[in-house]
């Protein structure tokens, strides 16, 4: 019998389309394993909402691979030395992965290449994006900063390669390695009010595609829907797309002959991988601003009580703007947020309550079940107008117009019950109205009042 291939599972838990898997099925014996590495990322760990969906997307996969008459190994710890390990232990020739692109997993892969004995191999395959990430260049060979001719670009290449199906069996090892027990790893929530609605989302690769189905017959009406909060208009495959369960391959080719609006769809597709290139050239994207000059910018000091109990309020969603409060009570609730209220939220956060917007995306990074390291920091940046390519930090979203012309009383009262008796247009604006709700706050601050600091703020930086 060939040696065993073990093939490293990380964001990209599906068996279908899976290029890593393909690749080690066809070598020899197949010995799959995902690893909780919570040393390399550092700074980094996968957030609580996300080890939620981690613990059931596993479930899934094990699932899976019985199914097949193999099984999913389980380890902890650093990915480079359980993986030296295990080849150690199993006589294994190779070890097959995608490729993976934030920071901590490319310094994971250095290592691992360091630590493997000589003869044995890490293959590294593309298949989480729709193209390679850094494949994609300027007319001068250099990376794309700006979206827009980015997607140009990249769509001249589309579509991808066709998804590759899922292997019906495996060869397995003539002895299995040790594997941990998931539940030992206690990745699901232990906060007695949060994370209520997570039963409404089905992790999994069939999860994944049952979602796909779903969206199909909205997709070429995706741009008339998708910034209403009141409508069932988003695809909801992001935490799918994030943690692998479904290729964006598998995804472009469900969807690119719809017509209609779908065009929308796919350039969000495409900004995934966009988001990717900008943490292959900047890999601290994350943690730092995109244009210098916004390092000067004067956020106000969390540490001060006042803007810590602001913060809090915008955390719990009892800032006094109904369109905020619902889309922060959403995510609380559910893991996730509706992506217009999503930037609606976050400009207040920075540009209302000027705060870092780093302490918003820390904040999503923990409680987003699709929280992404490159798209959570190039969606935060573009708020803020940090970012290589952004929205002006001028450009200040007022939420209680944004309320209104989105048509969002049916989110409101869905998220925020205290208000579901008002009516319109006092739903949109209880404290500008007058309507002292009983257990409802008054607005935190005026509109008015933060744009104009806002702006005061930004005008010191703005020449430098």
């Amino acid at each position: 019998m060939s040696a065993p291939q073990i093939v490293w599972f990380r964001r990209d838990l599906r068996l279908a389309d899976q290029a890593a898997l393909a690749a080690a099925a066809a070598a020899g014996p197949v010995i799959p394993v995902y690893i909780l590495d919570d040393e390399t990322p550092r700074h980094r760990r996968m957030g609580a909402a996300s080890r939620w969906w981690l613990h059931h997307s596993l479930t899934a996969l094990a699932r899976q691979l019985d199914e097949r008459g193999s099984r999913l190994i389980l380890r902890s710890g650093s990915a480079a030395e359980n993986l030296a390990k295990l080849v150690a232990e199993t006589g294994a020739s190779s070890i097959h992965a995608l490729h993976h692109y934030e920071p901590w997993w490319r310094n994971a892969e250095t290592a691992l290449r360091k630590a493997l004995p000589p003869g044995v191999q890490l293959h590294l395959h593309h298949g989480n994006y729709l193209l390679p990430p850094g494949s994609v260049k300027t007319g001068s060979g250099t990376d794309f900063k700006i979206y827009t001719p980015f997607w140009r670009a990249l769509n001249q290449h589309m579509p991808p390669s066709a998804p590759l199906s899922a292997p019906r069996a495996m060869t397995v090892p003539l002895r299995w390695p040790a594997s941990e027990a998931l539940d030992a790893w206690r990745l699901l929530p232990r906060h007695p009010d949060w994370a209520t609605g997570f039963g409404d989302w089905t992790p999994g690769e069939a999860g994944a595609l049952a979602q796909l189905e779903w969206f199909e017959p909205f997709a070429s009406r995706y741009d008339s829907r998708r910034n209403l909060p009141s409508v069932e208009g988003s695809s909801r495959l992001s935490p799918h797309l994030h943690f692998g369960e479904v290729s964006p391959a598998t995804v472009w080719h469900r969807l690119m002959g719809k017509g209609g609006e779908v065009e929308t769809y796919l350039k969000e597709l495409v900004w995934r991988d966009y988001a990717q290139n900008l943490i292959l050239s900047m890999p601290d994207y994350g943690n730092r601003n995109g244009k210098s000059q916004f390092d000067a910018l004067p956020w106000r000091d969390i540490e001060q009580p006042t803007v810590a109990a602001e913060l809090l309020a915008w955390q719990q969603g009892r800032t006094g703007y109904p369109i905020v409060d619902a889309g922060m009570r959403q995510l609380w609730t559910t893991g996730w947020m509706h992506n217009r209220v999503r930037m609606i939220a976050a400009s207040f956060l920075i540009k209302h309550l000027l705060i870092d917007w780093r302490v918003g995306e820390q904040w999503f990074w923990d409680t987003l079940v699709d929280a992404d390291y490159a798209s959570n920091a190039a969606n935060w940046q573009w708020v803020a107008g940090s970012g290589v390519d952004a929205n002006m930090f001028v450009r200040i979203m007022a939420p209680l117009s944004q309320s209104e012309k989105f048509d969002a009383g049916a989110y409101i009262r869905r998220w925020v019950p205290e208000l579901r008796e008002l009516p319109e247009p006092w739903l949109h604006d209880p404290t500008g109205h007058g309507q002292w709700v009983r257990g409802y706050p008054k607005a935190i601050i005026g509109h008015r009042e933060a744009r104009e600091r806002a702006l005061a703020a930004f005008a010191g930086i703005k020449g430098g």
